[in-house]
């Protein structure tokens, strides 16, 4: 009989503990300056074991990137994320085509809480006056009151936010009334199902490695292959990652 491969085990065992709950329906709202808000929220489901080892900054960095990789799988490729000391750049298929360009993530952690933001820059998602306004929130919750789900098992709330977010399709002046129904059919229609099949792909428990790894050893195969330029890069761009999970709290 063949060997079983340990982390198959492993990953299927996770894959039976992890369970995903949508919380209500999405909350959609209009503000007063004509920018628009989304949250979704998911409650996992999970071991105190499981929940105590991924509670920590490095795994709130793996969380965030967890979902930029979920962006790009979902797309089979088409939407990419870039990375750079300053922003993470979401295009399609190269960097000339920018539907989104983010500042750099800012974390905050507390006891019990989780938060990394990204601020919006531009794109061509964004609307002009848009521009440096809004941003894109991953949240996650743990509270002592939140013990007693199927089997005993411990709960986060894993909340997404885009908030304060002037979307380019529902337009302004003559067009805002159209743009006002394409906006919820279309663009943010596509952000809910995004959102949702994130929160249950974390069942899985399979976060992406850290930017700071994944980072690193990208400098070190780009100066094996002779690009300096490539590997000094990326090595900023761990420097950088680094520096901000250790300043949170």
């Amino acid at each position: 009989m063949r060997d079983r491969d340990p982390r198959g085990v492993v990953r299927r065992r996770r894959e039976a503990a992890a369970r995903v709950h949508i919380v209500g329906k999405p909350q959609n709202r209009s503000n007063p300056d004509d920018s628009v808000t989304s949250r979704q929220v998911a409650d996992i489901y999970l071991p105190e074991s499981e929940l105590d080892r991924i509670w920590s900054v490095e795994y709130l960095e793996r969380l965030a990137r967890t979902y930029w990789r979920f962006l790009t799988r979902v797309s089979l490729g088409l939407i990419r994320v870039l990375y750079t000391p300053t922003s993470r750049e979401i295009v399609l298929l190269a960097r000339p085509i920018k539907l989104l360009t983010f500042k750099a993530p800012e974390y905050e952690t507390e006891a019990r809480l989780g938060r990394v933001t990204w601020r919006i820059d531009r794109g061509l998602l964004v609307a002009p006056r848009g521009r440096d306004k809004g941003y894109l929130r991953i949240e996650v919750e743990r509270r002592e009151d939140w013990t007693d789900g199927p089997g005993g098992l411990q709960v986060a709330r894993v909340s997404s936010e885009v908030g304060n977010f002037f979307p380019l399709i529902r337009g302004w002046g003559w067009f805002r009334t159209i743009g006002q129904f394409l906006y919820p059919i279309t663009q943010l229609a596509v952000h809910v199902v995004v959102t949702d099949a994130f929160f249950r792909s974390l069942a899985r428990l399979d976060l992406a490695p850290s930017v700071v790894g994944a980072m690193r050893q990208k400098a070190e195969e780009a100066r094996a292959a002779g690009d300096l330029e490539a590997a000094r890069e990326a090595e900023d761009i761990a420097d950088e990652e680094e520096r901000r999970a250790a300043n949170a709290g």
